[in-house]
């Protein structure tokens, strides 16, 4: 093969796993901002009482959460586009079965299952941008990479919504299946090549159990505070943890290498990106029953007020992954994470009277921060680390953005169920719930300024530590 049709066929290959990757960096977003939005049609039809219908998108997140780290090992050890494929073909086959299924028991198991497929998507989808890109392109598929997934999470409750409403809830799963196939034909047919780090190592499977099970007692126990089983959960989900950093310290083949966190742009980034993940992702949550409720705007006119947000990302990112290829980064991720805090202060002071625009001002300043920091946080993190740990480095990206989410509801319930106790919102209540928004905001802001920091001593002050 000559040079001509060598750099071809790189071209190809970088393309088609471009397309790839953007296929299920939209779907998995698409699917977990849809769920919540029919869960009242599933109770409808299936007659499911509210413990259950809650575990149907808890399920789905926990799945992600709890594998996507030992799915990112077994990439590094068997091959990236192995674990890849795997995962659109669990994913295509779960959402085709969750879209008949008739029962909400049926439907959880399925809902988990499409949650193991999302894992092993999301566990190897960044590290095979990093193996197959030169560093001259990493900052504009990182950029790429993280506007489809915004696109994803705007395109959710607006086409999610539409599509439950006009044609049933099922069609929400079943839209993934014709999806799936093409990715899958794409993956078979076109995509050539195989990525490892780590070949020939074994994986640790006692180490990833005790990891799946610590961290989902974490995440129960986090969400459950207030009663005596979240605590008690909790102390088992910390101990659990402590075994396994243990286990993991003395394995000569553990799941995750406390190696890659020698370097402080590696340890900084990624406590940068959770605390920034912990700062804002209750905001919809939060965001949506102070519109819906306290301000009278319906379902539609709420999902347009949110959207300002993850569009601004999916427009920002790609123009800052050009950017970070060609320049500096220092001070274009610090900024970010400053204008991000900004606009969470903005929010603080909503109230009863506040002007609209002022709520899309602060949630467009978040975006726009959010676009500014993503890429080139990503960036910083997997290009700190060898070929060897692209696949665990991508899949503890993923982690640190689950826990980071689950960790901010879990605070957002604390602060609101302390101003308002275990009720539902009221007008008679009304007072105490904007209380607990204006609280939460200042202290989202304050954990996104403890991000700002540790971006500062990442970026300002890195050694010279190598992961090898």
């Amino acid at each position: 093969m000559d040079s001509t049709q060598k750099n071809t066929a790189e071209v190809s290959v970088e393309r088609c796993a471009l397309v790839l990757v953007i296929i299920g960096s939209v779907l998995i977003p698409f699917m977990g901002s849809s769920l919540s939005l029919i869960l009242p049609l599933i109770q409808n039809e299936l007659a499911v009482n509210i413990l259950l219908l809650g575990w149907i998108p808890t399920a789905f997140t926990l799945a992600n959460a709890v594998l996507v780290l030992p799915f990112g090992r077994l990439a590094d050890i068997h091959g990236r586009k192995k674990i890849f494929t795997a995962g659109f073909v669990v994913y295509t086959l779960a959402s085709l079965l969750a879209s008949v299924s008739t029962s909400g028991l049926a439907l959880i198991i399925f809902s988990f299952l499409q949650g193991a497929g999302c894992a092993l998507i999301f566990a190897t989808g960044v590290a095979l941008l990093i193996s197959i890109f030169p560093p001259e392109k990493r900052g504009r598929v990182l950029g790429i990479e993280i506007s489809a997934a915004y696109i994803g999470l705007f395109l959710g409750p607006l086409l999610g919504g539409f599509l439950a409403q006009s044609l049933g809830w099922r069609n929400i799963f079943l839209i993934n299946v014709p999806i799936g196939l093409f990715a899958l034909v794409l993956l078979l047919t076109r995509f050539k090549g195989e990525w490892k780090g780590s070949e020939g190592e074994k994986f640790d499977l006692v180490g990833s159990l005790i990891y799946a099970l610590s961290l989902s007692s974490l995440m129960y126990g986090f969400s459950a505070l207030n009663e005596v089983s979240g605590k008690v959960f909790l102390l088992s989900g910390l101990m659990g943890m402590a075994l396994f950093f243990k286990i993991i310290k003395d394995s000569p083949n553990p799941i995750i290498s406390l190696k890659i966190f020698k370097n402080k742009l590696t340890r900084f980034s990624g406590s940068a990106l959770l605390l920034v993940t912990i700062g804002t992702s209750a905001m919809w949550t939060l965001l949506s029953l102070y519109l819906q409720n306290l301000r009278g705007l319906d379902t539609i006119s709420t999902a347009l007020i949110l959207a300002v947000q993850p569009l601004a990302v999916a427009i920002l990112s790609p123009v800052v992954g050009r950017w970070i290829d060609r320049r500096d980064n220092k001070r274009i991720i610090l900024l970010g994470v400053v204008v991000c805090t900004i606009g969470l202060l903005i929010l603080a002071f909503s109230g009863l009277e506040t002007p609209l625009l002022q709520v899309v001002v602060g949630l467009l300043l978040v975006g726009v921060g959010l676009g500014l920091f993503s890429a080139p946080t990503n960036q910083n993190f997997l290009g700190s680390l060898t070929s060897k740990f692209y696949g665990v480095g991508s899949a503890t990206l993923s982690t640190m953005i689950f826990i980071g989410q689950t960790l901010s509801l879990g605070i957002l319930l604390l602060i609101l169920t302390g101003f308002l106790g275990n009720v539902e919102i009221a007008p008679s209540n009304y007072p105490l719930f904007l209380e607990g928004l204006n609280v939460s905001f200042y202290i989202f802001a304050a954990i996104s300024a403890l991000g700002a920091v540790f971006t500062y001593i990442g970026v300002y002050r890195p050694d010279t530590h190598v992961n090898k």
